[in-house]
């Protein structure tokens, strides 16, 4: 190989970024009143309010509309700080998402697919009993094992998109650096960042739903349509003249997703049913991309402008976020199951839901996650450091890890 041209074995580290922090954080806490949400909206899901609600519905197709795509930017973003040796990053990612992935789809998602077997007429006994036949086909062909692991798929499918973008990362963070800057210096421009929504659109517009990579039954949208938003939040943390570009135009960003959310929704009344192919499908889905990247530049802009500060709080919500995550699905479904069929208000089930389940997943992870070591890796965690022995020598170490992590 020519000199000049070798693949880097170490990246350089980047600063902490702790808007990134704020943003996953938030946007977590997002997902979590959205699922909190899902018993009351006309969607079919695990376990339903014999009474739904239209503007329920409404409030979650908005958050659909740009919810995972932040999340995937959040994420792409994050490699900035995590990509410092192949090796190493490799080694991280299997353990904090390919390893809870498997524990989960191995215990406690059972209990979501359980319990929508249950409400949907499909079996009826204990959970001891249903156990075995969780094993029984896969989930989505008429079987119950939750393969993709029901709301963990986003873990599945960020382990998958961190192996298969490594090499074009590597390679933007190295020998083709060049492009990178060369990127971030065009969006930079004024306006230009908008066009980025041009490939987005194009993918949503036009990918077939029956395809593999289609199918929108990932967060509402399709496996396709999520690769541009990780690509972008990687190159978006590459080039900081691209983020004071984002900073700079976010109350552009905001006013236009405003409108364009009430225009999508005027379409939707018009054309929400239409055939693939046709001109009201195509105007609908390219808009459901462009609403998303609209949405994604206003809140990463205000993100960056304001939440770049460190609090006690954030460090210990940073930690907690995965095991959150992990969690999150199987209480709220768990408390819904009986709490929705309680005699009460329908907005009082929904508090107490909420309440209840966000209490039990703190609970869990504070008495019990954060504590056991073993727990901690199986959600995805660090292990805990062991103390040092009084008057022991502590190793001098350098290039103490920064980022998401």
């Amino acid at each position: 190989m020519q000199k000049g041209l070798e693949m880097p074995t170490e990246i350089p580290v980047m600063k902490r970024r702790f808007d990134l922090d704020w943003l996953r954080v938030l946007a977590i806490l997002v997902v979590f009143l959205f699922h909190s949400g899902r018993f009351f909206d006309q969607w079919d899901w695990h376990v339903k309010n014999p009474a739904t609600y239209a503007w329920v519905q409404t409030w979650s197709m908005f958050l659909v509309s740009w919810m995972m795509p932040l999340i995937f930017v959040i994420s792409g973003g994050s490699l900035n700080f995590s990509l410092i040796k192949p090796g190493k990053f490799i080694k991280d990612k299997v353990l904090r998402l390919l390893v809870p992935f498997v524990v989960g789809v191995f215990s406690h998602v059972a209990l979501g697919v359980y319990l929508e077997r249950l409400t949907h007429y499909q079996f009826s006994g204990s959970i001891v009993e249903f156990i075995p036949r969780y094993f029984q086909g896969l989930y989505g062909e008429g079987g119950n094992f939750a393969w993709m692991g029901l709301h963990l798929w986003y873990l599945l499918v960020l382990f998958v998109f961190s192996l298969l973008f490594l090499p074009l990362f590597l390679l933007l963070k190295g020998p083709a650096k060049r492009l990178t800057d060369w990127f971030g210096r065009v969006f930079a421009l004024p306006g230009m960042v908008y066009l980025l929504a041009l490939p987005v659109i194009c993918i949503s517009a036009s990918i077939d739903p029956s395809s593999i990579l289609g199918e929108r039954s990932w967060g509402g949208w399709s496996l396709a349509g999520y690769a541009p938003f990780f690509l972008y939040g990687f190159l978006l943390l590459a080039h900081e003249g691209l983020q004071e570009s984002v900073k700079r135009w976010r109350w552009g960003s905001l006013a236009l997703a405003l409108i364009c959310t009430a225009f999508l929704a005027s379409v939707y009344d018009q054309h929400g049913g239409a055939a693939y192919g046709s001109r009201g499908y195509t105007l609908v889905n390219g808009l459901f991309g462009l609403n998303a990247w609209l949405w994604v530049l206003a809140i990463f802009g205000f993100g960056m402008r304001n939440l770049n500060f460190q609090t006690p709080l954030l460090r210990r919500a940073n930690e907690a976020v995965l095991p959150f995550y992990i969690l999150h699905q199987t209480v709220l479904l768990g408390i819904g199951y009986y709490v929705t069929r309680w005699n009460i208000p329908d907005f009082v089930k929904f508090l107490l839901i909420s309440a209840s389940s966000f209490m039990i997943i703190v609970s869990l992870y504070e008495l019990l996650i954060r504590r056991i070591n073993i727990l901690r890796v199986l959600f995805g965690m660090k292990p805990k450091a062991e103390k040092p022995i009084a008057g022991a020598a502590i190793p001098n170490r350098t290039g103490l890890e920064t980022g998401t992590r």
